[in-house]
């Protein structure tokens, strides 16, 4: 049996309760992952088939570490060798779960099993070449815009009646053409088609609702109403559907999530039992008091308070600045007198901010004071170059008529197929309804090239069909990463590399991050299989990970620069929340989307982010087109206790003591003299 001691009683009360409808209200800091494994570990214990049990998760970095502590709660078993392996709970993204079952059942909806997931970038090639078709006077059409809004109708979520609307509902049956023509599924997809064959398909239900006996779903408050209805239809039968959440950290509805899927429960699954989690293990009551008194001004939301024995803890310090770069450099100022009289190092402190822009003079500000940072949501590691070329070759390779990757990579390195060529093979494959890859094999196609030209496409095919064929082959031992430093050698992608890099050691360094890549490729748990089925579950697996949010670990001493939207799920010891302003937070969007109350819950996020401190600040004007403009207090600090709050102009005042003052000179010497 697992071990439950360790829990509070409200805790151990959610992990116990293991039948019918269970909604775990689980406020910010509460312990709610450790509470969703032991209740996964639990059931387990309790005889409950492994297999029977999902947990949806909404990053694949959730999923990971709730498969490594539940390992740790419930190791598995040992099998002897040539016996099968016991079975797993799944525990997966929603888009995992989906990809999962369609790989299973999508050849019931007219696709076949080997589709290609399409990622954000390939959706959006997609895009571009049905709009280089396509041409509206008067309107100037941004390829991301017109998936954004494609996405928007797919999901269900968009009212607005606009021109861009307009634009891509008369294009989302071409985009869906151009996908099935590839046999390939986006994002939205994989929620969308795994929704239409649960409705249509009883027999699939029936399958996914005895395989699916307990459901567990993390981050509620942010399903969508796909997501949602997917949950329902598993769970309509035998009601054991655990959903844990809090509707006042619900910041997503922008893109999507329902907060009425937790605040209604009870209309969809009468019988649910509402346990809350109120012990707060992260935060000083002062943050908490701070935070607590702030969101109660929203009206709807399930009432909870958050409290801790952490202790009262440091007051909440207020600052006005004149300007943004004021402010920049006085938030940068007070994190190098945390860590050098206060021993508090750059990585126990963090910047949040509401909007992106606002990042540009606090990176300024922490440049001129040599002051090491990371940016959280930089470039991704999936949209550089070389990883992008070689997951598009192995796609290539294994799914010869995909478009999209195809077209990459045709020509890198170069090999005689200029852009005029493919663009000529392009519009030959539109005409005759087939892929680029069909079209080249054409014999009357080649033959209307030049000479140059069709020995490079001969060529080419011969490189892809070549390799298409290997794949296929059921061959024992099979190494998918000896094979790809082959034709990675075979086709002078190196040489591509050195020779775009102005630097040896730039090269060396795209070098290195692709063969790390490469080595992932045997991995064991794809042994067993075709070297096709191994690379299929390999590429399956990079597209789903490189989704929705890019989990960089932060490496050595650095300031932590992040957008609220980005920070819920982590906690950092010093929290400075800058841009406190009416305009930025609340967004000034949000008065005529009438979405305040989701802003508020926005800066509760924030404050609930803060281990021992937080600081608050707002500028008195801010620009705006390059020109000073007044900038007037956020709504959101009235809202804030005054007793909890300190005016660092206060704070200032104050006096030292003479041990401190000594020792605070002491330091500034040592520091001097460090510097001369």
């Amino acid at each position: 049996m697992v071990d439950l001691n360790s829990l509070n009683p409200e805790q151990r009360r959610a992990v116990e309760t293991t039948e019918g409808p269970v909604l775990i209200l689980a406020g910010a800091g509460t312990g709610k992952t450790r509470v969703i494994t032991y209740r996964l570990a639990h059931l387990i214990a309790r005889g409950v088939p492994p297999g029977q049990i999902l947990a949806v998760t909404f990053t694949n970095k959730a999923a990971r570490e709730m498969k490594e502590r539940v390992a740790q709660l419930v190791p598995r078993p040992r099998v002897a060798p040539g016996q099968p392996k016991p079975e797993s709970p799944t525990i997966c993204t929603f888009h995992a779960l989906g990809a999962r079952l369609l790989r299973q059942y999508i050849d019931r909806l007219g696709y076949k099993p080997n589709f290609v997931i399409y990622s954000e970038s390939e959706r959006l090639s997609a895009v571009r070449r049905i709009l280089s078709h396509f041409n509206v006077r008067g309107v100037s059409l941004d390829a991301a815009d017109v998936a954004a809004a494609i996405s928007r109708i797919k999901n269900g979520f968009d009212g607005r009646e606009d021109t861009l609307h307009e634009i891509a509902r008369h294009l989302l049956p071409r985009y869906e053409s151009a996908l099935r023509a590839c046999n390939a599924v986006d994002f939205d997809d994989l929620l969308g088609l795994t929704l239409t064959l649960l409705r249509k398909d009883k027999e699939v239900l029936a399958q996914c609702r005895q395989r699916f006996r307990y459901i567990m779903v993390d981050e509620y408050q942010d399903t969508n109403a796909a997501q949602f209805e997917i949950l329902r239809l598993l769970a309509a039968h035998h009601q054991n559907l655990c959903v844990v959440g809090d509707d006042d950290q619900s910041i997503y509805g922008w893109r999507g999530a329902e907060i009425a899927n937790l605040l209604d429960m009870e209309k969809y699954f009468p019988r649910v039992k509402v346990i809350k989690l109120e012990q707060n293990y992260r935060s000083t009551n002062v943050i908490l008091e701070a935070a607590n008194a702030v969101i109660t001004h929203n009206s709807r939301r399930r009432p909870k308070k958050l409290w801790s024995r952490n202790g009262q803890g440091s007051p909440i310090v207020l600052h006005t600045f004149a300007n943004e770069e004021e402010e920049a450099r006085g938030i940068v100022e007070q994190i190098e007198i945390n860590r050098k009289f206060k021993r508090i190092p750059w990585q126990q402190q963090a910047i949040l901010f509401r909007t992106n822009h606002q990042a540009r003079a606090l990176e300024t500000a922490l440049r001129a004071a040599r002051v090491r940072y990371h940016l959280v949501g930089g470039q991704s590691y999936f949209d550089r170059r070389e990883i992008k070329d070689f997951l598009a070759y192995l796609r290539t390779f294994h799914h010869p008529h995909d478009d999209i990757s195809l077209l990459r990579i045709a020509n890198v390195p170069a090999r005689g197929l200029s852009e005029a060529t493919m663009e000529r093979l392009l519009a030959l494959s539109h005409a005759r309804h087939c892929s680029v890859f069909t079209a080249m094999r054409h014999t009357d196609v080649q033959e209307a090239l030049p000479a140059r030209a069709r020995e490079a496409v001969r060529g080419f095919l011969h490189l892809v069909e070549t390799h298409h064929h290997t794949l296929a082959q059921p061959v024992p031992g099979f190494s998918l990463r000896r094979w790809a430093e082959h034709w990675l050698d075979q086709v002078g992608y190196w040489e591509e590399i050195r020779a775009s890099e102005k630097t040896p050691e730039a090269a060396e360094n795209r070098i290195r991050i692709l063969k790390d890549l490469v080595s992932t490729l045997d991995h064991e748990d794809y042994a067993g299989a075709t070297p096709g089925e191994r690379l299929n579950r390999f590429l399956e697996e990079i597209t789903l990970d490189a989704d929705r949010d890019e989990e960089e670990e932060l490496e050595g001493d650095q300031v932590t620069l992040i957008t609220l939207h980005s920070c819920k799920g982590l906690e950092f010891p010093h929290v400075f929340l800058v841009g406190l302003e009416e305009g930025l937070l609340p967004h000034t969007r949000s008065k005529e989307e009438g979405t305040v109350d989701e802003e508020r819950r926005l800066f509760y996020v924030g404050i609930t982010r803060a281990r021992q401190t937080l600081t608050l600040s707002h500028c008195l004007a801010r620009k705006k087109y390059g020109a000073p403009t007044p900038a007037h207090p956020s709504r959101f600090l009235l809202e804030l206790p005054a007793h909890l709050i300190e005016r660092a102009e206060e704070r200032r005042k104050q006096p030292v003591s003479v041990e401190e003052g000594s020792r605070i000179l002491a330091e500034l010497k040592a520091s001097l003299r460090s510097k001369a």
